[in-house]
């Protein structure tokens, strides 16, 4: 059996081993692969991964022997899934590996943005605090989570963890879900997406990227949220529309952004986003913890050997 992995190097930058796949076939890894060498690349396998290049149609039927496509993510829009189904070749996905890492990573930017780490990391070593007159130094307000207002779009595995973190904090935490209230706790309020915005003192985005919800955050929504709100996605950059997220940052009508993600990715030099203030923005690794790689793979490997074995698990295809 021939195994393609076609974009490797971000999922294993060399830190971890392939091994383990490498015992299901004949493996070859490539770091990258441009869209004009997929076909070339995958020709004659039966097994092709992918995690960010692009499976469509078009490549599929000139990959005549190709049966199982895994996609080292759990977003698999990657792959024209449908085209797969009726071609009968399996696709699977790596679903819940990264929860931990990016409730983390969402913390992370709720945490700087209200105790400001960034900016007084910055002020200490241009001298700001050498130079006090006490013995501690600030110039901005410094914000305590406890009776905040936590506004959660979305109680999928990670949203849920992030209400759990931010209950811990002491936070009242409302959330925009299609679960039953009766189904939650009772310290998580269900509300409408609409409700959310007029209450929150900080809105987190987990909702998968739809129809529905693409650009959900944008001029007429950012103006119905409480002026000087933060605003934290980890979830889908075309989530929020980023030209209005900017201009809300400039006009202080949003007091904050903290994004693991964007529409385009790496982004454009000048995309507003980037030199908008009190815009914090990471450049999409929330979910690349060494221990979230180490669980992809060992997924990733799980579904392969699945397959093989004729009981293919993970499965996202029909």
């Amino acid at each position: 059996m021939k195994i393609v992995v076609l974009d490797g190097y971000s999922v294993n930058p060399g830190d971890l081993s392939w091994n383990a796949l490498g015992e299901l076939g004949e493996l070859t890894v490539y770091d990258r692969t441009d869209a004009c060498e997929v076909v070339s690349r995958a020709q004659g396998a039966d097994v092709v991964l992918t995690n960010k290049v692009v499976i469509s149609d078009e490549v599929m039927e000139r990959l005549a022997g190709l049966k199982y496509i895994g996609v080292l993510a759990t977003g698999y829009n990657v792959v024209d899934v449908d085209a797969a189904s009726r071609r009968g070749i399996v696709v699977t996905n790596v679903p819940a590996y990264s929860t931990d890492s990016v409730v983390q990573m969402t913390f992370a930017h709720i945490l700087n943005m209200t105790n400001r780490v960034a900016h007084y990391a910055r002020e200490n070593s241009e001298g700001k605090w050498s130079a006090a007159a006490d013995f501690c130094y600030w110039d901005t307000p410094l914000e305590e989570l406890a009776g905040m207002t936590l506004g959660i779009v979305g109680l999928g595995n990670i949203g849920y963890k992030v209400a759990c973190i931010a209950h811990g904090f002491g936070m009242d935490v409302f959330a925009c879900t299609s679960k039953n209230s009766a189904d939650l706790p009772s310290w998580i309020q269900k509300t409408t997406f609409k409700g959310l915005l007029g209450i929150s003192d900080i809105l987190t985005l987990h909702c998968p990227l739809t129809a529905d919800t693409h650009e959900m955050i944008n001029k007429e929504t950012l103006g119905l949220m409480k002026r000087g709100a933060l605003l934290v996605n980890t979830g889908r950059g075309a989530l929020v529309n980023e030209s209005d997220v900017a201009k809300a940052l400039a006009g202080g009508q949003l007091g904050g952004y903290g994004a693991d993600v964007m529409l385009q990715e790496p982004p454009a030099a000048d995309n507003p986003l980037l030199y908008a203030p009190n815009a914090y923005l990471t450049p999409h690794i929330a979910w690349a913890t060494a221990a979230a790689r180490k669980r992809l793979m060992a997924v990733a490997v799980a579904n392969v050997k699945a397959f093989v074995e004729g009981l293919p698990v993970n499965v996202v295809s029909r």
